[in-house]
């Protein structure tokens, strides 16, 4: 009988978040541009949905809700660390686990970059409403913007580092003032109307409103913002890469990620009905097409001075809360990687008095690096946005599959599946969530390759194939060095990593 060989025996990590980590966690990488910028530029990205944003967030919830299902149901079966990449790895084939979360961790590597270098703008909208032009003029020179984006990148590199208590006494208090000042765009997007935003933009641009445009309900239009607006609900799913440091994992990791897609789908629901209320969807339309837009600038017609300043300073919180929760993600898993022979042995360490995969971190923090330098110099932050969701709907797809593919593939962990006992339901789940959200897939591809750019590099669809064959020659490279190793690939990847 051939000799086992294992590649570790202990990770090093610490279960120390508990639930309300967790969920802050997801509910912060989900909330951010998500919420304040997209609602509001997708009349640029998506020309012609007009009034249907509300709708069409609808029904992006269902693919993303099919999903939630998916990872909780194999959070409870897998709570360690990497985990869409360990689910699929271990439930359906190493080679499909591995090159979707490549491309996970590529996309939400340069979103994280992305979101750093969008964030300034925000502190320069405070510097004017705190009528400190100097300030706000210093804010907009290119070298500034991109060296504050880095420095604030890598202090939450920092924080991911100093451990999981000092992550969560940081992320929570964060998302709670997070909410309270998105509260002041809720109540004053449903306390004014239409009248009193005219008045505003007469009183203050000295020109009336026109909001005489039709529109015109087409359905590939409305698929198509369905498609970019499942970008709201990506980033539940860094609860389940957290997996290795959750306390009470198998209850705890699927009821935060309830929690998180309940939470950030009622608020940012609430969030974008509230400033479609007051601001015309003609206004919002006409004003992306001109200029970048957020839910602070459209409200300031109609806010004093104060206001104005709380809500910009709520959406750059918004926006900078994804920093440390899409951090620990990406660096679980390149972890969870390296723990599988997969990535350099050495990505596995852990940090002595932290707990943490320092060294992970590190380099994930310098793939964002590269996205706030990409965004710089290609100057459309939606690439970034479209890479992501290019990458996220393929990742949810694969672990729906899982949910129906695991109890054939690897029927003792599916025996520790402890949600939804019922076989049967699982693979309805399964199969519907597949279906769906294949065919968000297509559509988001379509509208993609549909798009006239300046160069094929601005396609998203183009920049994942090249991260997917680059993903593909790297994890043959080393299956087949592990296989020489004497490594027994299928005891490797059929069993758990340790704790």
């Amino acid at each position: 009988m051939a000799e086992i060989t294992t590649l570790s025996s202990s990770t090093g990590l610490v279960r120390r978040l508990g639930l309300l980590g967790l969920a802050a966690t997801g509910i912060c990488s989900m909330l951010g541009a998500s919420i304040n910028v997209v609602p509001f530029m997708i009349q640029r990205n998506v020309p012609g949905i007009g009034p249907y944003v509300l709708p069409a967030f609808l029904l992006a919830a269902v693919p993303a809700v099919l999903a939630a299902f998916a990872y909780s149901l194999l959070a409870s079966a897998m709570p360690r660390a990497g985990g869409s990449y360990l689910y699929a790895s271990r439930g359906l084939h190493p080679y499909l686990g591995f090159v979707a979360s490549f491309s996970q961790w590529f996309g939400l590597s340069i979103v994280i970059g992305v979101i750093a270098y969008v964030v300034i703008p925000f502190f320069r909208d405070i510097a004017i409403g705190m009528d400190w032009p100097e300030v706000a003029a210093w804010l907009e020179v290119g070298w500034v913007r991109v060296s504050l984006a880095l420095l604030l990148l890598w202090i939450f590199v920092l924080v991911n580092i100093r451990g999981a208590t000092f992550y969560e006494r940081t992320i929570v208090p964060l998302m709670f003032l997070m909410f309270a000042l998105g509260a002041i765009v809720i109540v004053a997007g449903f306390w004014f109307n239409p009248t009193d935003f005219a008045n505003g933009v007469q009183e203050q641009e000295g020109q009336a409103l026109v909001t005489d445009t039709e529109a015109t309900f087409h359905w590939p239009t409305f698929l198509a913002a369905a498609a970019l607006l499942f970008s709201s609900f990506i980033g539940f799913d860094s609860i389940a890469q957290a997996g290795g440091e959750a306390k009470n994992p198998n209850r705890n990791l699927p009821l935060a990620i309830a929690l998180a897609i309940t939470v950030v789908g009622s608020f940012y629901f609430l969030f974008t009905a509230a400033v479609y209320h007051t601001v015309p969807w003609q206004f919002v339309a006409q004003e992306a097409m001109r200029q970048d837009i957020s839910a602070p600038g459209l409200l300031r017609y109609v806010l004093p001075s104060g206001l104005a300043v709380a809500i910009v300073a709520g959406a750059a919180i918004a926006l900078i809360n994804d920093l440390p929760a899409m951090l620990l993600s990406v660096s679980r898993l390149m972890f969870a990687w390296a723990e599988d022979g997969i990535f350099p042995r050495r990505i596995t360490a852990v940090h002595p008095v932290w707990h943490t995969p320092h060294v992970a971190l590190l380099l994930s923090g310098g793939m964002a690096t590269v996205g706030v330098l990409g965004s710089h110099f290609a100057g459309d932050f939606f690439l970034g946005i479209d890479i992501m969701v290019t990458s996220m709907m393929v990742n949810f797809l694969l672990m729906c599959l899982t949910l129906i593919t695991i109890p054939y593939v690897n029927p003792k962990l599916a025996q520790k599946i402890s949600i939804v006992n019922n076989q049967s339901v699982r693979k309805l789940l399964g199969w519907a969530g597949t279906l769906v959200l294949f065919s968000f897939l297509i559509i988001h591809t379509q509208k993609d390759l549909g798009n006239e750019t300046e160069a094929w590099y601005f396609h998203s669809t183009y920049i994942w194939l090249i991260v997917m064959l680059l993903a593909s020659v790297l994890f043959f490279i080393r299956w087949s060095t592990l296989r020489k190793k004497g490594v027994d690939l299928h005891h490797q990847f059929s069993t758990l990593p340790p704790e």
